[in-house]
């Protein structure tokens, strides 16, 4: 049990944050920890646009086959689109990097809760605490 605690990780490569009993909630320590992960998640998705880029480069071929530059234009589409997601969330971890410069990282925007270490590795991004993005989301569906 020891030995796969040890080898656990974050979804980013990052081993867990062990807090200590008496440690302050977002000290110096947590912020360089959320700090890495955030960078980490950054710089992989700003490699995937850089392969998306040459993919797209390199395999541009005018089908002469209806069908085939359909398929190919359907893939690009889908491309562009998860790129253009992505692209959401570097605004979204550029956002999360400054609210850790401002000291303002891992409180809720809503009540000014402690989100919670767990919670913000496994969402670094997160701005609610699960009680506020709970509710958030029953509004949500309410709304249809």
């Amino acid at each position: 049990m020891a030995e796969a605690k040890a080898q656990e990780t974050t979804g980013f490569g990052f081993a867990p944050y062990n807090a200590g009993n008496d440690e302050e909630y977002m000290n110096p320590q947590q912020e360089e920890h959320f700090r890495n992960i955030l960078l980490a998640w950054k710089q992989s998705l700003m490699e995937e646009v850089d392969r998306t880029v040459h993919h797209m480069q390199d395999d541009a071929t005018n089908f002469p086959d209806p069908n085939d530059r359909a398929t190919q234009e359907s893939e690009f589409s889908l491309e562009l689109r998860t790129r253009d997601r992505e692209r959401k969330l570097i605004k979204k971890i550029d956002e999360a990097l400054g609210r850790i410069d401002d000291h303002d990282y891992g409180f809720c925007e809503a009540c000014g809760v402690e989100i919670g270490i767990r919670r913000l590795e496994a969402r670094p991004t997160a701005t609610l605490c699960i009680d506020c993005k709970t509710l958030d989301e029953i509004r949500e569906k309410q709304r249809g």
